[in-house]
């Protein structure tokens, strides 16, 4: 697993590095936000964990301006601002799971592994081609973006993550508590109801696509192709 530890604090970003390869990893250090995503793209790595307080760039911006060009990589916020505004500020802006100092490596090594190990653009979750084509849309593994005839489609953050689990297994019903897990991660203050809301505003941005976003009662929710679309 392939971490990038975006951390300003010297002492505590050489303790994570001994730390987290230790534990198997490869850690890939960044010292401030100014190339913290320079270097994400470069990379490419597993997952970033990424401190908010940041000099030259907050960590929040970074984030924000991560997913705004759909970059999905999983990312852990690891922070000394622990309050829940801070919290629901990092989620907002498309973090998967909040960490705040101090903390327990043993917790951190889990959460980092359980976010790889859910995310729909990793090698756990994917087939290994480059892409996923179902119809008239295609999933870039590399980007996390998802295009209906070569045009990007405009999703949140928790839309992009149903869709990825969904696309990676098309025709196939995913539990409600399995895409819970993929698109609400650490949020242990959300309702499973939460994914119907996700699930209905994806069916209006699906409408003439082709696609229908289906509802199996008792087994969770699938994409088909619509009665009147062909496949290429």
């Amino acid at each position: 697993m392939h971490i990038l530890l975006v951390e300003d604090d010297a002492a505590m970003r050489a303790s994570l590095e001994r730390a987290l390869t230790r534990r198997g990893m490869q850690v890939s250090l960044c010292a401030d936000g100014l190339h913290a995503a320079s270097q994400w793209h470069s990379l490419q790595p597993d997952a970033v964990v990424l401190d908010l307080s940041l000099p030259g760039r907050d960590g929040l911006q970074v984030l924000e301006s991560m997913r705004t060009q759909n970059v999905m990589t999983p990312v852990l916020i690891l922070t000394a601002r622990g309050t829940v505004g801070d919290r629901v500020l990092g989620l907002n802006a498309g973090a998967d799971d909040y960490l705040a100092k101090p903390f327990d490596l043993d917790e951190l090594e889990a959460r980092l592994r359980a976010l790889v190990r859910r995310s729909p653009s990793s090698s756990l979750s994917l087939p290994a081609s480059h892409e996923t084509v179902f119809g008239t849309l295609r999933l870039d593994r590399s980007s996390g973006a998802i295009y209906h005839l070569g045009e990007l489609l405009d999703f949140t953050p928790r839309e992009r993550a149903l869709m990825q689990a969904l696309l990676a297994r098309p025709g196939q019903a995913l539990a409600k508590e399995r895409l819970y897990e993929l698109v609400f991660p650490g949020e242990i203050d959300v309702k499973y109801e939460a994914i119907e809301v996700v699930v209905y505003r994806l069916r209006k941005k699906l409408a003439g696509t082709g696609i229908d976003l289906v509802t199996l009662r008792g087994l969770g929710y699938l994409l088909k192709l619509a009665p009147t679309s062909t496949q290429p």
